[in-house]
C-alpha cells in the first residue's frame, strides 16, 4: 500500500474533490494577502512579481482539517514558493504558523527544500521541480502528513502543532503557475 492510501485516501477517482483552480478559472474561490501578481495566463494561474518584500498568497475561504490536495504545478528553477496547510492565523502566513509543502529548488539550506515539509520533514535528495509542470498530492489526516512530489513520497510524519485552517498557495521569488488545484475533504 502507499503512503498516500495508508493515511486513509480514497482512489484516483474525482470522486469528492472539489477544484479550487482549474485551468482558465480565475481567483473568486481564494483571499488575496500581499500584492503578487496573480492572473490567468495560457490556463493557468500565475506569478511572476511582487513589489512588497513579504511573501504574497491565495488563500481558500474556507478552513480544512482533514484532507487531500492535488496540485499541478511549475516553477522556475528560482521560485521559492509552497503550499501551506491548516494555517492557523491568515493575517500572519509563515511556514511555522502553516505545514508547508516547499517548491524552492534553489533554498540556500537544501534540506526543507522541494519536497519537504519546511522545518519538521527535510528531504534528501531534494528532487528538482524547477522548469517542468509536477504534481504535490498531499494527504493530512490526523496528526500525519504525507506529501509526494511526481509520485514519490518525500514526506511522511507526525506533527500535532496545527488541527485545522485554510489552504495558502504562496509566491516569494521566480515565476510559479498552478493549472490545477483540488481538495478531498476526508
Amino acid at each position: 500500500t502507499s503512503a498516500i492510501a495508508a493515511v486513509g485516501c480514497a482512489s484516483q477517482t474525482n470522486s469528492g474533490w472539489v477544484t479550487l483552480i482549474d485551468g482558465g478559472t480565475g481567483l473568486d474561490k481564494w483571499i488575496r494577502v500581499g500584492d503578487a501578481n496573480w492572473r490567468v495566463v495560457d490556463g493557468a494561474i500565475q506569478a511572476d512579481k511582487k513589489t512588497d518584500k513579504a511573501h504574497s498568497f491565495l488563500v481558500t475561504k474556507n478552513s480544512y482539517t482533514d484532507f487531500r490536495i492535488r496540485a499541478e504545478f511549475w516553477a522556475s528553477d528560482d521560485a521559492n514558493a509552497g503550499i501551506y496547510m491548516r494555517c492557523v492565523d491568515i493575517k500572519n502566513l509563515t511556514d511555522k504558523t502553516c505545514y508547508e509543502a516547499n517548491i524552492f529548488d534553489q533554498r540556500p539550506d537544501p534540506k526543507y527544500g522541494t519536497g519537504a515539509i519546511t522545518h519538521l520533514s527535510p528531504v534528501s535528495p531534494m528532487p528538482k521541480a524547477g522548469g517542468k509542470w509536477n504534481t504535490y498530492d498531499v494527504a493530512v489526516k490526523g496528526t500525519r502528513l504525507v506529501v509526494t512530489l511526481n509520485g514519490v513520497v518525500t514526506a511522511d510524519i507526525h506533527d500535532s502543532q496545527f488541527a485545522s485552517g485554510p489552504i495558502a498557495l504562496q509566491y516569494t521569488a521566480g515565476v510559479v503557475k498552478f493549472r490545477k488545484v483540488q481538495i478531498m475533504p476526508l
